[in-house]
Order: structure tokens, then C-alpha cells, then sequence
């Protein structure tokens, strides 16, 4: 039973990991949307987008690839590893078709599915990443979203350059990651 509690906790904030920022500064949803550049209904669109893509690609890849879909001002970021061309260009395709998606960045690898440990191991990545962000006065953090697949680090938000030039320089130096790139939109 001793064991319980603190096997709980680990679960609980593993499964919090896209919460991460909440967590970390006390932020609640309200006041974390005020802070997020897109409009409601962008964003709500932004979370039907991923819903979708993630329903429509599990329902044809679900034993084959393993696909992350990120959607952010209804720009679409697919990560994960596709089995082949064919299927990486399916589910392209499939995103792309989707009511409301401007555009398409389809970053998914032609491989076998990563293993848990590289998937935990993106997962504090990630999680370094965002409390890096929270630490530095040049931008405010939640506007850069941060997306980790086999130590690369995808950069999403709405942003100025000199905004991004600081997420992607803060985020090169961080510990484990191989390569930074950045899927901005900028606003200058």
C-alpha cells in the first residue's frame, strides 16, 4: 500500500505532461487562455482539428504508425513514425482534407514505431524545455508550443522573430535534444 500513493503521482504526472506549464506556474485554463494569442474559436478549432486527424488516422494506421497531430492558428504539425511513403503521404492527406486546416508539415519519419524509452525520454525533453521557457524574460512561454519526436524539437505558436530566435536558442541548448525546428507563424 506504501507503494501506491507515489506510483500514483507518477502516473498522474506523466499523463500531465502537455499540462506541464499549468502545473509549473500555477496558471489556471482561464487565465492561460487570455494569455494565448489565437482567438477562442481558433482554438477551438485547433483542438476539433486534432480530434478528428487523430480518429481518422487511428481508425487506418492504428497497428502501423504512430502519429502525433498538433495543431496550432489551424496549422498542422504530423510527427511520429510512418511504416512507409505511401502511408506518411496518406495521412498527409488525410490532415490536409480536414474543414479548417490551412496548412500541412508533415515531419513524420519512414521507420519502425519508437519504443517507450525514446518516447519518455521526448516526454521530458519536453517538459525541460517549457520550464526553460518559463525562466527566461524574453517571451512569455505558453506562446511557443513545444512538440519532442526522437530528441528533435518542434516549435509552434504565434511569434515575433525575435521570439523564436530565443525559443529556438533556448531550446537547442537544452539538454538532449538533437536538432530544434521551428513551425512559427510570425507576426512581424
Amino acid at each position: 500500500m506504501r507503494y501506491l500513493n507515489p506510483l500514483l503521482l507518477i502516473v498522474t504526472l506523466g499523463s500531465l505532461q502537455g499540462c506541464f506549464p499549468i502545473i509549473a506556474t500555477g496558471v489556471g485554463a482561464g487565465a492561460l487562455m487570455a494569455a494565448d494569442r489565437r482567438t477562442t474559436g481558433t482554438y477551438i478549432e485547433d483542438e476539433g482539428i486534432e480530434l478528428k486527424a487523430n480518429s481518422q488516422i487511428g481508425t487506418k494506421y492504428k497497428a502501423t504508425a504512430h502519429v502525433n497531430v498538433t495543431s496550432f492558428n489551424r496549422h498542422v504539425l504530423i510527427t511520429g513514425e510512418a511504416p512507409n511513403e505511401d502511408a506518411k503521404a496518406d495521412i498527409a492527406k488525410i490532415v490536409a482534407g480536414i474543414a479548417n486546416v490551412k496548412a500541412v508539415s508533415n515531419e513524420l519519419a519512414v521507420s519502425g514505431i519508437a519504443g517507450i524509452a525514446s518516447r519518455s525520454s521526448d516526454s521530458v525533453i519536453t517538459g525541460d524545455v517549457k520550464l526553460r521557457f518559463i525562466n527566461n524574460k524574453t517571451f512569455q512561454a505558453d506562446h511557443v508550443k513545444v512538440i519532442t519526436e526522437n530528441g528533435t524539437v518542434f516549435l509552434m505558436g504565434l511569434v515575433y522573430h525575435k521570439e523564436a530566435d530565443a525559443a529556438a536558442e533556448i531550446a537547442s541548448t537544452t539538454g538532449g535534444v538533437r536538432r530544434v525546428v521551428k513551425v512559427f507563424e510570425y507576426l512581424d
